[in-house]
């Protein structure tokens, strides 16, 4: 059977369909044989191709669909802005679309669509692929106001990473929501962002050795040989103490990889680099992505034993 063309964003209203010259009969038959899938009242998508998009594509297809249902003019919101921004969302609930909505009466709340109400500066809403969206920092502010403190450091630390906001753009977002619910909350997280971050797994690591109460590490550490040229650098350090430490992520190895490099290469110049960075009076602490979800084991067995050694060499 023909289907009707997706369009830019891949999905499509029931009116754009009926228009083209197809019948609800149609839509319905084809939904029935899975060709397509209904995402919101009378909003449907190609099932093969939404299915095999990723969490954060397959959200901008319930985005889509949504916004197309509106009556009232809506801005792209909370973790659905974020994710249209293109920052990570780890441990964010996606199931559901964020809008806000300048209006005075109260939001409303469904299973897949949730609409905030909210004042919105026209230096607050901007344009992601066509689409009305709050801007990145308006994003991190109502996030870190709605979501737990360590989802809300991974997003703010990713943001300042980015440079799609600013430490200075934050702190105007935080004095904007006076009287906001959730405030505070927010301001402990973009109090504790830091945008030398680089990943999901260091921004997490950093909120497990701050709840741990271990001294807190820098970031993107170079190490320098006598000669003074640069013999590598750590995701974290603790000087002066002479600790260096790093988080292997998954995808790590795969970032380090120069052109004609296989993955084994890359984990061969990784090792040579931490023994020379170990000969040059170093303790390493070296932890990777399941470790931070044991975190009772991973801080106090692990990275302060590393802190405890580091002290005693120092004297």
């Amino acid at each position: 059977m023909l289907l009707p063309d997706p369009g830019r964003h891949r999905t499509f209203h029931r009116s754009a369909a009926v228009s083209d010259g197809f019948t609800d009969m149609q839509l319905r038959r084809a939904t029935d044989a899975d060709q397509l899938r209904r995402l919101y009242r009378g909003s449907y998508a190609r099932s093969a191709s939404h299915d095999a998009l990723d969490e954060s594509a397959r959200h901008l297809d319930l985005v889509c669909a949504a916004l197309a249902a509106q009556r009232t003019l809506s801005v792209v919101s909370h973790q659905s802005a974020a994710a249209l921004h293109g920052l990570p969302l780890w441990g964010i609930d996606l199931s559901t679309v964020h809008l806000t909505q300048q209006r005075r009466n109260a939001g409303r709340r469904s299973h897949s669509l949730h609409v905030h109400t909210a004042p919105l500066g026209d230096d607050e809403v901007t344009s992601v692929g066509g689409l009305a969206v709050t801007t990145a920092t308006r994003t991190v502010f109502d996030l870190a106001c709605a979501v737990p403190f360590e989802q809300a450091v991974v997003v703010a630390d990713a943001a300042l990473h980015a440079r799609v906001t600013s430490p200075e753009q934050l702190a105007r977002s935080l004095l904007r929501g006076r009287g906001r619910q959730g405030r505070h909350r927010a301001e402990a997280a973009i109090a504790f962002a830091d945008g030398r971050a680089e990943s999901v797994g260091e921004s997490r690591s950093r909120v497990g050795m701050h709840r741990a109460g271990l001294i807190a590490p820098g970031l993107q550490f170079t190490v320098f040989r006598a000669d003074g040229t640069v013999a590598g650098r750590s995701d974290f350090d603790w000087q002066p103490l002479p600790l260096l430490g790093e988080f292997d992520g998954l995808s790590k190895y795969g970032r380090l990889r120069r052109p004609g490099e296989t993955p084994g290469d890359a984990v061969a110049r990784e090792k040579a680099r931490e023994d020379e960075l170990r000969d040059l009076g170093n303790e390493f602490v070296r932890w990777v992505w399941v470790e931070l979800s044991r975190p009772e084991r991973l801080y106090p067995m692990k990275i302060q034993p590393a802190i405890t050694r580091a002290l005693k060499r120092l004297g």
